[in-house]
């Protein structure tokens, strides 16, 4: 659990930041070999890619800002730390936002678009979840089962004591969503389908895997964790968008 991967000069290279570096690469590779096997046009796929990054790093730390509101105001130097503090709800709905924005402007199809983005999105995100693992954020509840996982001193996870893997978990998932939604993408279904599914899997997983979490900097709401709270109405607008696509509605949607 190396949270520095490498020095280069003055400059240092952390295992984190490396592996979303890593894994929004990997994602747009993907996303051209993608475009062309399908036929889609990817005419402006790199400005659509760097509002979908700008909304998406935006959203994900004022969402990470509002959950942690109560330490601001104690203490607002809090607000001064990109290191690290990312809330990857906000950066899916910030992203979404700033797509959905960027196609209405440009007059581009969105759900085209989404359908093609998302599995790569889910990609990027099990690069991440290394990147945590590695940081030792985003840790599980302490366990005496085998696969407990004991970090050492230097990382943001308690130091010595045998944690479950929520990382490794929700990283494993993320790749297994990934391969999914490509094979979905590959058959034959109606616009915004694909999209739909990346919404209702992810919030499914993520509602899960919050039971296992052990670091409560994330927010409550009452007995859920406010990623559970927001995943169960991105699963139901997932549902909904699933039950227009079915129904043909998704044109309405575009």
């Amino acid at each position: 659990m190396h949270y520095e991967l490498f020095h280069i000069g003055p400059l240092t290279i952390y295992t984190y930041g490396f592996l979303i570096a890593v894994g929004i690469l990997a994602a747009y590779y993907v996303t051209e070999l993608r475009a062309k096997k399908l036929g889609v046009s990817i005419g402006k796929l790199d400005v659509l890619t760097v509002w979908i990054l700008v909304g998406g790093f935006a959203c994900s730390k004022i969402l990470y800002w509002i959950t942690r509101l109560p330490d601001i105001l104690k203490d607002p130097s809090i607000m001064l730390n990109f290191g690290d503090g990312w809330v990857v709800y906000g950066g899916i709905i910030g992203g979404l936002l700033a797509g959905i924005y960027y196609c209405k402007k440009e007059n581009l199809d969105f759900l085209e678009l989404a359908d093609l983005i998302l599995p790569q999105v889910a990609l990027a995100q099990g690069f991440g979840r290394l990147g945590c693992f590695f940081a030792g954020c985003c840790y599980g509840q302490p366990t005496t089962a085998w696969y407990g996982i004991t970090f050492p001193s230097g990382s943001l996870a308690p130091a010595g004591v045998p944690l479950v893997p929520t990382q490794l978990l929700s990283s494993f998932f993320d790749f297994g969503m990934f391969f999914l939604l490509c094979w979905m993408a590959g058959r034959e279904k109606p616009k915004g389908e694909v999209t739909a599914w990346y919404l209702i899997i992810y919030s499914a997983g993520r509602f899960a895997i919050e039971f296992f979490r052990g670091d409560l900097v994330r927010g409550q709401v009452g007995a859920f964790s406010t990623s559970q709270l927001i995943s169960i109405f991105v699963m139901f607008a997932g549902l909904i968008m699933l039950w227009l696509c079915k129904r043909g509605g998704n044109d309405k949607m575009a």
